[in-house]
């Protein structure tokens, strides 16, 4: 099964300024590459504050949302957790699933990468610098990355795909 982290961060490496802080300073380059990655890959992993920002379904792909308060989401089409990662994952892949999105925040990034079943990783560096907030990762972790591509999505953002080594 294909797990994969998409995510913009700041050339300073923040994925937001704070937890309540929207992607509305990523280029419409990355939103475009976070629609076709996410719709290609038909599920969505996100915490509970990722998804605020968000606050509904996305067409086309099934939402799946970590929380310890299930009954604070009450948007429609929208399936909540709190199973551990490797747990999601193995009853996704029974279901038949064959390729996820993890799309934050840090915590979950952090939660997944740790269990050790994130494949690959989509960074988007914006040209930015926000100079403190939220990183990609909250928290210590190894992990080996091999680049598998390099690409501009635009004049000043830049892309790189990377495949994780466990």
């Amino acid at each position: 099964m294909k797990v994969f982290i998409i995510a913009a961060i700041t050339a300073d490496g923040f994925i937001g300024r704070d937890s309540q802080h929207t992607a509305d300073w990523t280029s419409k380059e990355d939103k475009q590459l976070f629609v076709r990655l996410t719709k290609e890959a038909g599920t969505m992993i996100m915490g509970s504050n990722t998804f605020k920002t968000i606050g509904r379904a996305l067409p086309g792909r099934r939402t799946i949302v970590y929380t310890s308060r299930p009954d604070n989401i009450t948007a429609d089409h929208i399936e909540t957790t709190a199973e551990p990662p490797a747990a999601l994952i193995n009853r996704l892949h029974r279901e038949g699933v064959s390729s996820v999105a993890i799309c934050g925040g840090a915590s979950i990034y952090h939660q997944f990468l740790n269990a050790g079943i994130v494949n690959e990783l989509y960074l988007s560096i914006e040209p930015l610098l926000f100079g403190q907030g939220l990183t990609l990762l909250g928290t210590n972790l190894h992990a080996n990355l091999n680049l598998l591509e390099v690409r501009k999505l635009n004049s000043d953002t830049v892309l790189l795909h990377y495949k994780v080594i466990n």
